[in-house]
């Protein structure tokens, strides 16, 4: 994760170091709705906020943007939430640490989503074959993809 740099964008918008921002801004800024954002704080990914003002309303920093932004791009990955709070904690942790664990849980991810393709060739391969059996000017009734969506 980017750290230290006085001035970050993303998608034209851009933040300050040390500037504050609101959840809304937050949300903005990352690319996420705040629903999400309190999200990721009551599954402990994201750190609870600085309440501030007299409405205690929540405040978060350049680090909390830079957070959520690597939180998005991990679960736009295919990323669990438990990867994502370990790939967060060692993204944050010693920089000096080897990246074993770091492509540990990417090799692990990986093979997930191969499984995944795998499968979902063989679906497409199965709804291929229904779909090339249906003869289309039947009544409903007589319908072959619902037949065998029904079993027979």
């Amino acid at each position: 994760m980017k750290r230290g740099s006085e001035r970050q964008s993303e998608g034209g918008r851009e933040f300050s170091a040390g500037k504050d921002v609101t959840i809304g801004e937050l949300a903005a800024l990352a690319g996420v709705t705040a629903e999400a954002i309190r999200y990721y704080e009551r599954e402990g990914v994201l750190p609870a906020p600085v309440r501030r003002g007299t409405g205690r309303y929540r405040r978060y920093s350049d680090a909390d943007v830079v957070r959520l932004r690597f939180i998005r791009r991990a679960r736009d990955l295919g990323f669990s939430l438990d990867e994502v709070r370990e790939l967060v904690a060692l993204a944050e942790g010693d920089p000096a640490r080897s990246c074993t664990d770091v492509n540990r849980i990417a090799n692990a991810h990986l093979v997930q989503v191969d499984a995944k393709l795998a499968q979902l060739t063989m679906l497409r391969s199965e709804l291929d074959q229904i779909i090339a059996g249906c003869n289309r000017v039947v009544p409903v009734a007589e319908c072959r993809i619902l037949g065998v969506l029904g079993g027979h």
